[in-house]
């Protein structure tokens, strides 16, 4: 392990989010020198600078290890959080230290979940920077761990897997930095052709700009206070609807779907999967809405219910609507939601449809097997048969999954919160979902939370943004005693 390579990868990292710094800078003075203009100058210079430091002292590019893209990544992840809250931090407001921190975290890792009260307070350059956050933190998990990593082999294809699964990989069969570049492509397409749809159906270019990027980025930060829920579109609640599923996909899906111009690839079985779910979810708790939740139309209940659902299975968190006046079934469902979240190869967190596909087929070829203790039967994805070691890491990691859900849920009982706060709010965070339900709901936010929970909260963000694996084997490098 280098510090050379971390350094200088790092210091990549950091010159990012400079840049969207002062990008933010440039809004505050065409707004006339709002109050964000001194706060993001100062952490521009301060981030841009730290971010040149490697460069200074490096004057070749060292190669990476495989020990050194972890920390990479981690570090990476860590330092964006600490200058991402700068900005925070310098305006005031309702930004104490704890609560800028909350803000970052929440920004980078795509989650979504606020400490504001009155969001329409900030000025347009700090919630252009928010915004940033989710553009920067969705993009960054991707481009981390195929980008940064050293291009050797057998390495870096054991370390694309973790993040992508094989199962959806169909007609989308490149080299590592090829698959990178696609998928920020994609990731780009995606967020240009939502603005403009959305510029179109009536949203101001500066709001347009900001929930495409928290869209695409499955983020979930609003300009508004009472989010989407504001503009009171049909049109805006639908082109969201549609988006939110999308960048809940595998961006390879979609990018096979644009270049053969045919739909077959929605064909492959993970993506069917994943959309069924959606459907059937949608459905009852369309039902739970018309029959128990007091909606006059089946319109508007259906449009409520397909809207949340694609909002908490994508781990976006729009609020269209307050979900806490919604039945218990309706609710149940959406934390389920949360729970399950999308495709791999996306931005999305929580456990993820191709595993939990991955799960059922096996459960189901198991019980095959005993009931047919002769048979050769294989737990097969799209035709091809998935080996032992696939399975075993499926499970491996939903077991880890559900161990960090109930050592979170269980501290932040011991901090004093009800047990329905602490169960949404560890799955909604964990899943980097933002919104859970009751107090912390569409409609609500975490402001009330004691800083203890609110702590509690970004670390299962983090956890959940890097998929709990890099974390874990960064710090067994820690603490080793054979370094």
């Amino acid at each position: 392990m280098t510090i050379k390579s971390i350094s200088t990868n790092i210091g990549k990292a950091l010159l990012i989010n400079a840049f969207f710094m002062f990008i933010a800078i440039v809004i505050s003075v065409i707004e006339g020198f709002d109050s964000g203009f001194t706060p993001l100058a100062i952490s521009f210079s301060v981030t841009f600078i730290t971010g040149m430091f490697p460069f200074i002292f490096v004057k070749t590019e060292p190669s990476a290890t495989l020990q050194s893209g972890f920390m990479t990544i981690v570090l990476s992840w860590l330092l964006s959080f600490v200058f991402g809250m700068l900005p925070y931090v310098l305006w005031g407001g309702e930004f104490t230290l704890i609560n800028a921190w909350f803000e970052s975290v929440s920004g980078y890792t795509t989650t979504g979940a606020t400490i504001l009260t009155d969001i329409e307070s900030l000025p347009k350059s700090i919630l252009f920077w928010r915004s940033s956050t989710h553009f920067i933190g969705g993009l960054g998990v991707i481009v981390f761990l195929l980008m940064v990593l050293p291009d050797s082999s057998a390495v870096k294809l054991r370390l694309t897997h973790l993040e992508l699964s094989s199962l959806s990989k169909e007609g989308y069969r490149f080299r590592s930095g090829t698959t990178a570049r696609v998928m920020v492509g994609v990731y780009c397409a995606l967020t240009t052709c939502l603005f403009l749809l959305l510029w179109a159906a009536g949203m101001s270019p500066f709001d347009a700009v900001n929930h495409a990027f928290s869209t695409v980025s499955t983020g979930g930060f609003s300009t508004r206070n009472m989010s989407i829920m504001h503009y009171d579109s049909v049109i805006i609640d639908i082109i969201l609807t549609v988006f939110m599923i999308l960048s809940s996909m595998h961006f390879g899906t979609l990018f096979a779907i644009a270049v053969k111009r045919s739909f077959k690839p929605l064909g492959n079985s993970v993506t069917r999967y994943y959309l069924s779910i959606i459907a059937v979810i949608s459905i009852i708790i369309m039902l739970s809405l018309k029959l128990q939740g007091g909606y006059e139309s089946w319109g508007k209940a259906l449009l409520d219910s397909t809207f949340q659902t694609a909002s908490y299975i994508s781990t976006t968190g729009f609020g269209q609507a307050d979900n806490a006046l919604w039945p218990l079934l309706a609710n149940t469902l959406l934390i389920f939601a949360a729970f399950h979240c999308g495709c791999s190869g996306s931005t999305t967190g929580g456990i993820k449809a191709d595993r939990a596909y991955i799960s059922i087929k096996a459960i189901y070829g198991e019980f095959q097997k005993r009931l047919h203790p002769n048979s050769m039967f294989r737990t097969r994805i799209n035709g091809r048969i998935l080996d032992e070691e696939t399975i075993s890491s499926v499970f491996l990691y939903i077991v880890l999954y559900l161990f960090t859900a109930l050592v979170s849920f269980t501290l932040v009982l011991i901090c004093g919160i009800s047990v329905g706060d602490a169960f949404s709010g560890t799955i909604a965070s964990l899943g980097n979902v933002g919104p859970g339900t009751g107090a912390l709901g569409t409609m609500g936010n975490y402001s009330a939370m004691p800083a203890t929970v609110k702590f509690i909260f970004t670390i299962d963000m983090f956890f959940g943004r890097v998929e709990i694996f890099p974390i874990l084997i960064v710090l067994s490098m820690i603490f080793k005693k054979d370094k």
